[in-house]
């Protein structure tokens, strides 16, 4: 139920920035793709490290989640799901014009799943047999906290506008082919 609940918030996270959800004018139409991971490139700028930090800690709890249920998947299976997940998210982002595909966050957020399990690991080995409890423990915390800092955000009086759609211009082909 925890794991439902984290995968909600966090494609509301990263489809509408916890804003009611809304399709950009430019849906379906092309735009911008950022290939090149972390630096400038064509109309993209370099990756905020502010975001990279944050597209890493919204993953761990993936990690955690996903390694505590998932227990009979290898390492570079969860890795795979991890990755999947996260280009499915920036695909749908693109396609719903509501962020930009970049290919800083298919990484930032894979290696985010992977620190989730590197805790997870280190908890194991730790808190052995106790785990299973603690882990309850700390993600009905978690969630609860989750849950409230959402409400604050929601009845607070800051109000963030959409993203503004991005349209790279087409250059107009003149009538002489040239």
């Amino acid at each position: 139920m925890f794991f439902a609940i984290y995968l909600v918030l966090l494609v509301w996270v990263i489809l509408w920035k916890l804003e009611k959800p809304w399709i950009g004018e430019a849906a379906l139409l092309p735009h911008p793709i950022k290939l090149i991971p972390f630096v400038a490139s064509g109309d993209a700028g370099a990756s905020n490290p502010e975001e990279v930090l944050a597209n890493v800690l919204f993953f761990v709890p993936f990690g955690l989640y996903l390694g505590s249920v998932a227990r009979t998947l290898r390492w570079w299976q969860l890795t795979a799901v991890f990755l999947g997940a996260s280009l499915v998210l920036e695909t749908a982002q693109h396609l719903l014009s509501t962020g930009s595909f970049d290919t800083s966050d298919l990484i930032t957020n894979t290696a985010g799943g992977l620190v989730g399990l590197g805790i997870l690991a280190l908890a194991r080995r730790r808190f052995g047999a106790r785990l299973p409890a603690i882990g309850i423990r700390i993600s009905v915390i978690a969630t609860a906290i989750s849950l409230i800092a959402i409400a604050a955000l929601i009845v607070s009086p800051l109000r963030y506008g959409p993203q503004h759609d991005v349209i790279v211009p087409r250059p107009a082909s003149s009538a002489d082919g040239r």
